[in-house]
């Protein structure tokens, strides 16, 4: 298993990523390059005691990954957001 904290590596608070938090229950993270969708599950799951959803990864220009997290329905994205400074 992969160290969680290598795995995510820091919460992205652009104005798309907070609609996200308030709209989807969703929250975006800058991820390492090696990361597929289940280290990231297990990773955000253990950082945080929370249950994920669905993850979605995508390749942003500069070369980083970036990871769409939708929480369960039972947690709250805006709860995790807040604990992490974003909102």
């Amino acid at each position: 298993m992969k160290d969680p904290h290598k795995v995510v590596l820091y919460p992205q608070a652009t104005e798309k990523a907070v609609k996200l938090i308030e709209t989807e229950n969703k929250l975006v993270f800058i991820v390492a390059n090696d990361a597929t969708r289940s280290d990231v599950k297990l990773a955000v799951e253990l950082l945080f005691e929370v249950k994920v959803d669905n993850v979605k990864i995508e390749i942003i220009p500069d070369g980083r990954k970036r990871a769409y997290v939708r929480l369960a329905p039972e947690f709250m994205a805006d709860e995790i957001a807040s604990k992490l400074g974003m909102i």
